[in-house]
């Protein structure tokens, strides 16, 4: 298929390739310490497309730890909604051009030929069809590991309608003269949608790990793996924002989108 053709894929059809309130401080989680380095999978999918429910379905079994016996490493799990299904008689609320950039400048360095949902792409190295269970735990099991970054993060409301996060810690990878970004995803899970038009009309659409908002921390070149890195990303919020349901990705990310290190954190109960 050329270039910039998009695409619905059903599972199987593709192949894997890769008011002001306190201050409040968490740390990365013992268990992640523990276990190793989290894996990055990102789900590119959309309301407006027939086959993305499944995956979605799927991304939200892997944060629910459905798969733990089968001896996979952590995961740290987002979803990217694209809008270029918008147009098919259903405009999800939650998809973006942001999204759809960004999984353009994957498909551009995975050098695939087209765009497609629901596409999961692990640690910015190896992609699949998005619901295709086989192929993406064998692309989870096989990517490769990086330490986890050991950022603490403060997490402050200046206004109602606003976060910061301020992060300081270590990378935990070197980095080169070519240099990195470390980028902060904000995202939202139990997401519910009643949908009465396009693809999945009638259906009631279930959504997790929906990255609402997404900020560069900062660009990082020549610094070691124990060196101190730190900055402040604001993200403003939605209407019926609420913390129990979101948390916070941070992951670097090289220049050829591959990814050396994530890190989790679930928001306050008091933010």
């Amino acid at each position: 298929m050329a270039r910039g053709f998009f695409a619905c894929f059903a599972r199987g059809s593709g192949t894997t390739s890769s008011g002001e309130r306190n201050n409040v401080t968490v740390d990365v989680s013992a268990e992640e310490q523990r276990r190793g380095g989290a894996v990055l999978v990102e789900l590119f999918s959309s309301q407006g497309c027939t086959t993305s429910p499944e995956a979605e379905m799927l991304v939200s079994r892997l944060g629910r730890g459905d798969f733990d016996g089968l001896d996979l490493p952590p995961v740290v799990l987002l979803g990217f909604h694209v809008d270029y299904w918008d147009y098919m008689g259903w405009k999800d609320p939650f998809g973006s051009s942001q999204s759809t950039v960004r999984q353009k400048a994957y498909v551009e360095a995975l050098k695939l030929d087209t765009m497609f949902t629901p596409q999961v792409v692990v640690q910015g190295r190896a992609q699949c069809v998005g619901n295709d269970e086989n192929a993406l735990l064998a692309a989870i099991k096989d990517a490769p590991r990086f330490s986890a970054p050991t950022f603490q993060a403060t997490f402050q409301r200046p206004a109602s309608d606003s976060l910061q996060v301020s992060l300081s810690g270590a990378l935990r990878t070197k980095v080169d003269n070519r240099g990195a970004n470390v980028m902060v995803a904000l995202y939202e899970s139990g997401l519910v949608t009643d949908c009465p038009k396009g693809e999945n009309k009638g259906r009631v659409l279930s959504n997790d790990y929906v990255v609402r908002k997404l900020e560069k921390l900062c660009t990082v070149k020549d610094v070691s793996a124990k060196k101190t890195v730190t900055g402040t990303v604001n993200f403003s919020l939605w209407q019926g924002f609420n913390g129990s349901k979101c948390g916070i990705a941070v992951f670097v990310q090289d220049s050829s989108h591959q990814i050396f290190g994530s890190q989790n954190f679930q928001l306050p109960d008091d933010i």
